[in-house]
């Protein structure tokens, strides 16, 4: 159980984490970058992500000394604990649009308690926008989200989110024509806890995945969708967790057929 002064604490700690990592990140933006790969050929990390890390973390323990990290890269935690407080960290999401030279990507850190974010900060440093969750809400660049209140599925904005990697490209392929065939239209920006934050803007109506989220790539994210108004859950409909399978998260006014969409995907 938290209480209100901890969480305006622990919002404060997350954004001012997350752009300590952030600045790490984008002094070596469209730099000459020594690329390493992971599970895959399109999995890279880079030695920028390990330093944004360091960073994130170096603040976080300043603050929070004993407190779990959870985070993508190298010996960070993978799992989130059930309880008590901890912290989850994503130095670069958007890693391969960071090789790349796009400027969409993100440093991510959350405060969960139970579980559950109390605080969280998504920082955009090339597009120069800071999402942020606190008890007091959520902003982004200091003016309060809120979430589209478009209704109708044809006049909808949706993403695809997450990598199907490529022995899941016929899921990739059904992901994409269930979107463009029962919405307006489709986006996808290689950096999920961005995309995440479009829909807590209004600037999407809906980001959907039958994949399992790691929660360095969404926690954040979700947070400020039900803060702004919105709604996530996972396949079966029931409230998205960090350790759900399927991640749909939309303006409310079309989760239903969102939802839909995404068993689609799943092959439902």
């Amino acid at each position: 159980m938290s209480d209100h002064g901890s969480d305006r604490r622990r919002s404060a700690v997350a954004a001012e984490a997350a752009k300590a990592g952030a600045a790490v990140a984008e002094d070596s933006f469209r730099t000459t970058l020594e690329i390493e790969t992971k599970s895959g050929k399109t999995d890279v990390v880079t030695q920028a992500d390990r330093d944004a890390q360091d960073a994130v973390i170096d603040y976080v323990s300043g603050a929070f000394p004993d407190e779990p990290i959870v985070g993508e890269e190298d010996d960070a935690l993978k799992r989130v604990p059930e309880d008590g407080p901890a912290w989850i960290v994503d130095p670069i999401d958007g890693t391969s649009n960071y090789v790349d030279g796009c400027r969409t990507f993100a440093t991510a850190v959350a405060a969960v308690v139970d579980g559950e974010p109390i605080g969280a900060a998504i920082v955009c440093p090339a597009l120069g926008d800071v999402y942020r969750l606190g008890p007091d809400g959520a902003f982004r660049n200091g003016d309060r989200l809120s979430v589209s209140e478009r209704a109708d599925p044809r006049t909808a904005t949706v993403c695809p989110t997450l990598w199907w990697d490529f022995d899941r490209r016929d899921q990739f392929a059904t992901a994409t024509s269930v979107v463009v065939r029962r919405f307006g239209d489709l986006r996808r920006y290689g950096c999920a806890q961005y995309e995440l934050g479009l829909v807590a803007s209004g600037a999407l109506e809906g980001v959907v995945t039958n994949l399992r989220a790691h929660p360095w790539d969404s926690v954040a994210g979700v947070g400020l969708i039900r803060e702004a108004g919105g709604v996530v859950t996972d396949l079966e409909g029931d409230r998205w967790r960090h350790d759900s399978r399927g991640l749909i998260a939309s303006n409310g006014e079309i989760h239903d057929e969102l939802l839909e969409a995404a068993r689609a995907i799943d092959g439902e």
